[in-house]
């Protein structure tokens, strides 16, 4: 089954995890939205400056975006309205993780290539 799912936190740089998680997602046939500051294009695909800008329903929010930074977007992700939320390593915020839940978002701290390679991603 393929997922739309929205990077938060993309990047153009090939050691980021955030850029091997998006090559992964796309090997395995799932449609990405890379969501980073400048908005760029990436592996080929159209880039979006925020979560607002994608036009699809989006199945899974992905994070790579420290909670610092995260905060300032809350809202944002929320308007979407996406089943899951995961938190990757380095991204971790129980506060964050409670304001999703609250809104009937299921949430993860979970690292995207681990459940890729072990299928549990879907």
């Amino acid at each position: 089954m393929s997922l739309c799912v929205a990077i938060i936190g993309a990047s153009h740089k090939p050691q980021r995890y955030a850029y091997k998680a998006q090559q992964m997602l796309m090997d395995y046939r799932h449609t990405v939205f890379p969501v980073s500051g400048n908005g760029r294009e990436i592996l080929g695909v159209e880039g979006y400056s925020s979560i607002n800008q994608i036009n699809h329903t989006v199945d899974t929010v992905t994070l790579y975006l420290n909670a610092g930074l995260h905060e300032k977007i809350k809202q944002d992700v929320l308007s979407i309205k996406p089943r899951r939320i995961i938190f990757n390593p380095g991204t971790e915020s129980t506060e964050l993780e409670q304001f999703y839940q609250q809104h009937g978002i299921e949430t993860l701290e979970a690292c995207t290539l681990v459940m890729l390679r072990t299928d549990q991603f879907e």
